[in-house]
């Protein structure tokens, strides 16, 4: 993928990511019902992304199909915040995420398993 995708070109992403390939016009619909953009804003979204390389469009009926995992987008945006807001430092991610609320007995074992894993 050529550039970042903006919070609006993902917001078009995650329709993709969450339902699968579908015409540009049911990306279109359901962000009406969800964020009242109207068809022109999101089609002109959806080819920015196109353009962005981030989605494939095909024919017959306009059919999208995302080019980008979700996975390289979060791990992107996630090392975008600890560089922009953490002086690159997941260990003060972590700290900071894991002060803001009292976690749940479960909460805690994923997140031992989590460290586990990495050892």
């Amino acid at each position: 993928m050529h550039n970042k995708l903006f919070d609006s070109e993902l917001k078009v992403m995650s329709v993709l990511w969450r339902d699968g390939d579908v015409p540009a016009k049911h990306i279109a619909k359901l962000l009406s019902e969800e964020l009242g953009w109207n068809v022109n804003t999101t089609y002109t979204l959806i080819k920015r992304c196109i353009k962005k390389g981030a989605i494939e469009r095909s024919e017959p009926g306009f059919m999208c199909h995302a080019l980008v995992p979700k996975e390289d987008v979060q791990e992107a945006e996630t090392n975008e915040l600890i560089n922009k807001v953490y002086d690159g430092s997941a260990a003060k991610l972590f700290a900071a995420l894991l002060g803001r609320k009292k976690l749940t007995a479960a909460q805690i074992e994923k997140l031992k398993q989590i460290v586990g894993d990495l050892e």
